[in-house]
């Protein structure tokens, strides 16, 4: 297989990641494929199936030892992805594979952090009856609560009022 060969192999298995071709994903990996192959952004198949919310490609990608806590280029983790786009399930999964709670960016984001800017109630709820810490700060000293607020997130600004954020 000639270098271009190579690459362009690899840019069809994370697009398998991306569109959730879990049953793909599952031969590759049988076949050898490491389950932590990055792309050029440093994204993980894991992360690229976790931002778009494939529940059976992270399952898969789990069960073949990916790494929860590997973070792309811009030190961003599989649950902050799966935070930011709202999908609770996914949160779940990765939560129960072994992805820390309170695992954060190199900016100091967490994935309570993502939930809370954008209105994600429910994984704020989740996130919280896990361990994560209302109170953490990012490198700015920036709470969940005064991120929620910044973004205009007014249902996860009163949550973690009530909560005592």
């Amino acid at each position: 297989m000639t270098d271009e060969e190579a690459l362009e192999f690899a840019e069809q298995v994370f697009d398998r990641a991306r569109a959730g071709d879990a049953p793909m994903l599952d031969r590759l990996l049988e076949n050898g494929l490491t389950p932590n192959l990055r792309n050029h952004k440093g994204d993980t198949l894991l992360m690229l199936a976790s931002y778009h919310g494939h529940q059976d490609a992270v399952r898969v990608l789990l069960k073949h030892k990916a790494d929860p806590e590997l973070r792309n280029d811009n030190g961003q983790s599989p649950i902050a992805g799966a935070a930011f786009k709202g999908d609770l399930e996914t949160v779940k999964i990765l939560v129960e594979a072994g992805a820390e709670v309170e695992g954060a960016s190199a900016d100091g984001r967490t994935a309570l952090m993502m939930a809370a800017m954008f209105n994600r109630t429910a994984i704020v709820d989740y996130l919280i009856s896990k361990g994560a810490n209302p109170h953490i700060q990012d490198a700015k000293g920036v709470t969940p609560l005064m991120a929620a607020q910044t973004m205009g997130a007014t249902e996860t600004a009163e949550q973690l009022t009530r909560l005592g954020a």
